[in-house]
């Protein structure tokens, strides 16, 4: 346990950390961890074509329901705005200024301490089968 406590210097590591998480148990473990450390946390899963309007769609309302509904954050604009821009900036560092339409599977995992909001992607994307391979995106903003 104090090594893991040791992996984590701030919300972006909380994030990371717990969106790389491979089953349920390790999420929990992970979850529970971080909230003695203090943290606000929440995790969603999304998968589909990442440059679809309808996908983009469901990263932001997948996104800011765990957000809410783990009460990580509270409804009011700068909550809001800080997480879709962490959201955001996590989807750059996913896929860049890439064009292409992979297909993505993802952990999403939201950290917050005190002012400061991350949010984290893991996963898995692939133009085609033979191309899957892992990506992951952090974004951090302050609230």
């Amino acid at each position: 346990m104090d090594a893991l406590k040791n992996m984590v210097t701030g919300v972006g590591s909380a994030a990371m950390l717990l969106a790389m998480t491979n089953t349920m148990t390790d999420e929990q473990y992970i979850k529970g961890l971080l909230q003695t450390m203090g943290y606000k946390v929440a995790v969603t899963e999304v998968g589909g074509k990442y440059r679809s309007t309808s996908f983009q769609d469901v990263i932001i309302k997948s996104v800011m329901g765990a957000a809410l509904h783990n009460k990580v954050i509270e409804k009011n604009t700068y909550e809001v705005h800080a997480v879709l821009h962490a959201l955001i900036d996590s989807k750059k560092g996913l896929f860049g200024e890439s064009g292409n339409s992979s297909s993505l599977n993802a952990k999403i995992a939201i950290a917050r301490k005190d002012s400061w909001i991350a949010v984290a992607v893991f996963g898995r994307s692939a133009i085609s089968n033979l191309m899957n391979h892992e990506r992951s995106g952090l974004g951090i903003m302050h609230i």
